[in-house]
This record gives structure tokens, C-alpha cells and sequence, in this order.
């Protein structure tokens, strides 16, 4: 559905994104990652026609059209990082000002006005609205058009947990249609929960494309596991080396990195020294600790 093909956007001779290759499908929900200035915008910008490649194209739907065509524009809902309304109106006319112009029938607006919960506030001015009321609408309008392709940039800044879990909701109800949703987020405890795939870009280049079983995989790699004993005996730690070679001592504690599968060696080989156990403790790996990972392995960008 939404197909970046050696996409590579400069401006005034800086690049913002360099030969991007990537691929949204059908029911596949993708977020994508990376620190400000990484080109994560100008990536959903070009996705929904909003700005032009350098090189390289982007295209949308099946069979597939540039992204830029109206056609293609068509088949797609686009929520902005920053989203604006004018003021003076309220929060029912800006939709119905956006239904009336994507053409789609008026019970759309009530079913979207539900989804944005704006616990009565609909007759009240854009003006009067907070951050995650706006955010809120915004939303609503996004789904105005009931679109298979979703591009939403940053999406659940601002929201309250009532918009999150309606936007949770919404995300799981796309994925089941079929849609295909394609969003950014600095929370990346949004993204775990909610994506099939996690794209991370750094400097305009795509550094990782991890699957979630991939991506478990990981994780599972970065986990750790903490033992308190009551002794040190000698030999014990080059014993659980070999099954956890970074394992090390850090006072009463044995601290052992790695997946969870060989934290039952590991146990087996203190006990068959006869060492008391006073205390255990176990963690995964953290998606933003494999995320900062990915960006500092990056390489330094290249001039443009």
C-alpha cells in the first residue's frame, strides 16, 4: 500500500532522507523511528504527496500510483505533527467543513465526532480547546475519509489516556480491516504496543527494519537477570561465563545479561555449588534501550 522505493528528498543541498527503501502492506501497521531532525516528517510528507523526491519515488495503493497524483491522495487520511483549526469555529463545523470536502456522507461526521470524545465541547470554538482536544480532532478529521492508507505524524502527542486508548483502539480496528497505518512517535511505548514492524531512521538513512518477532528477538538478547547469593564461590562465575559470557560480580550480586533461555543454566550451575539464593530478579531488554543502541552503531552522516 504505501511503497518507498530509493526515496531521497534534499533541500537547498542538505538531505533530509537518502535512499529510502520501504514497504507498508495491507493490515500491516509500521512505526517509524528516530531522533528530531532525522527525517521521520519529510518521510510521511512525501508519503502523502505534500512534497516531491529528489530521487527515487514513493507510491501508494494497488495497483501502485505517486504518491503526488490526486488519485493517490485519495486513498489516504493524513494527520500533520502540528495540527491547526481556525479558531472561531467549532469543533462540529471543522468537520463538517472537512467531510463536505472529501465528499463522504454526513453520518460519518457523527461516527468520527464519537471517536473524538470532546465530552460536549463540540459546539464550543476551536479557541477554547486544550492541546489534547485539538490533538483530538485532529484525529476525527483524519478519519473523516475512512481511508486504507493512514499516514499520522506523531499521533498520540497530547492525548489524555481516554484519547489513548481510543487511538489504541482505532490503530487495532484499522489493522483488522486491512489498512495500512504508517506513524511516527517519540513514545515508544506507543510504538511496542501497537506495531507489527519498527523502521528507525538516523541522519535520512533507514539503520534498522525489525519485525515484532524480530525485534522480541532483540530484546530477549539485551535481557538480564540479577542474583543476590550468599557466597562467592570460586569458579562460579567462570562456570556461568560460559553460558553468559558478560556475566560479572557487582558485590553479593551476580549479574547475568542475556535472553531469558539460559537464565535456567544458570541457576543450575549455583546450585550445584551449594550457593543460597537470597534474592532474584529478572528484566527484558527495553525498546529504547535498542533504540539508542541503533543510533549511537549509526555511521556519522556523509557530507551531502
Amino acid at each position: 500500500m504505501i511503497r518507498f522505493r530509493d526515496f531521497t528528498k534534499r533541500y537547498a543541498g542538505q538531505r533530509a532522507v537518502e535512499r529510502l527503501t520501504l514497504e507498508v502492506g495491507r493490515g500491516e501497521v509500521v512505526a517509524l523511528l528516530g531522533p528530531n531532525g532525522s527525517g521521520k516528517t519529510t518521510t510521511l510528507k512525501a508519503a502523502a504527496g505534500l512534497i516531491l523526491p529528489t530521487s527515487g519515488e514513493v507510491l501508494l495503493g494497488d495497483p501502485p500510483l505517486p504518491a503526488a497524483r490526486p488519485e493517490a491522495r485519495r486513498i489516504l487520511s493524513f494527520l500533520p505533527q502540528k495540527v491547526a483549526f481556525p479558531e472561531a469555529l467549532t469543533g462540529n463545523e471543522v468537520v463538517e467543513f472537512y467531510r463536505e470536502l472529501r465528499g463522504v456522507p454526513a453520518e460519518r461526521s457523527r461516527a468520527v465526532l464519537r471517536f473524538a470524545s470532546l465530552n460536549g465541547a463540540g459546539e464550543r470554538a476551536v479557541a477554547t480547546y486544550s492541546g489534547g482536544m485539538v490533538q483530538r480532532l485532529g484525529l476525527a478529521v483524519a478519519l473523516l475519509a475512512d481511508a486504507p492508507v493512514f499516514l499520522l505524524d506523531e499521533p498520540t502527542a497530547a492525548l489524555d489516556p481516554d484519547g489513548l486508548c481510543a487511538f489504541y483502539g482505532l490503530v487495532e480496528r484499522a489493522r483488522q480491516d486491512g489498512r495500512a497505518v504508517f506513524f511516527t512517535s517519540h513514545q515508544l511505548g506507543d510504538a511496542e504496543r501497537l506495531a507489527d514492524r519498527f523502521a528507525v531512521l538516523v541522519s535520512g538513512r533507514l539503520v534498522a527494519d525489525l519485525g515484532a518477532a524480530a525485534l522480541k528477538d532483540r530484546l530477549a538478547e539485551r535481557g538480564l537477570m540479577r542474583l543476590r547469593l550468599a557466597a562467592r564461590p570460586a569458579g562460579l562465575l567462570e562456570a556461568v561465563q560460559v553460558l553468559a559470557p558478560a556475566a560479572v560480580w557487582a558485590g553479593e550480586e551476580l549479574i547475568v545479561p542475556g535472553p531469558a533461555a539460559v537464565r535456567p543454566r544458570v541457576l543450575d550451575a549455583v546450585r550445584e555449588r551449594g550457593v543460597e539464593v537470597r534474592g532474584l530478579t529478572a528484566e527484558e531488554g527495553r525498546l529504547d534501550t535498542l533504540y539508542r543502541e541503533l543510533i549511537a552503531e549509526s555511521p556519522a552522516p556523509e557530507a551531502p
